[in-house]
């Protein structure tokens, strides 16, 4: 599902259900961080590190531990770049080699609407409107929720190369669907604060991917070097 929305460049490696029959376990580093966390947090800690370790092994990286760094965003072995996401039922992690791509993210959420609240607190008025009109055309997609998601994928992406915090409102999506195929289609993002510089130019947007099926909405976006 995630690995459909990248570049070949980039290793995948999902979960669907609940089930940790499989999952690698974790690293006494790790282990620390959920000592006391409840069961549900304990088993998507664990099954996304399991999906992450998957993933170094495709990159050809000896596996180990996924620590949380500044603000929680996960510190990667060197010369790697990458992002992860859980929802319940689903998780995933994705990585790259750093000479390949500068930096990507990924979210993926239940394919339902989003609380009462949330959409105005995330959404531009811009954006409210575009929404509005793809749910006239495509009402099987809940955009709210893609909209959040799409929100989620621009901050994994942003922070690893600012270290900065991204508002909701300081980046403005535009979300296009696929004539072919009304479940997935493309983001773009256009920042609405000074951008990061990737290989002496300042960014001004970032682009990206989605797709809605399995009863999930999911996103990507990627940053290529320029």
């Amino acid at each position: 599902m995630i690995e459909d929305l990248l570049p070949e460049t980039v290793v995948a490696v999902e979960a669907h259900g609940t089930d940790d029959t499989g999952h690698s376990p974790l690293y006494p580093e790790e282990e620390a961080l959920v000592a006391r966390a409840v069961d549900k947090r304990r088993r998507e800690f664990t099954a996304v590190r399991s999906c992450a370790r998957r993933a170094m092994r495709k990159l050809g990286v000896p596996p180990q531990p996924v620590l949380p760094g500044e603000r929680g965003a996960p510190r990667w072995p060197a010369g790697l770049v990458g992002s992860m996401t859980h929802c319940d039922g689903y998780c995933a992690a994705v990585l790259a080699r750093a000479g390949d791509l500068a930096s990507l993210g990924i979210d993926a959420e239940p394919d339902g609407p989003l609380p009462d609240g949330v959409l105005s607190a995330v959404a531009l008025p811009g954006e409210a409107e575009r929404l509005g009109r793809l749910a006239g055309e495509r009402p099987d997609v809940h955009w709210d929720r893609l909209l959040f998601s799409a929100k989620e994928s621009v901050y994994k992406a942003w922070f690893p190369l600012t270290g900065q915090w991204l508002d909701f409102a300081e980046a403005d999506i535009e979300i296009t669907v696929d004539p072919g195929d009304g479940r997935r289609g493309r983001l773009r993002a256009d920042l609405l604060v000074p951008g990061p510089t990737v290989g002496g130019r300042r960014l001004t947007h970032f682009t990206g991917e989605w797709t809605a099926r399995r009863g999930l909405v999911a996103t990507a976006i990627t940053v290529p070097h320029t």
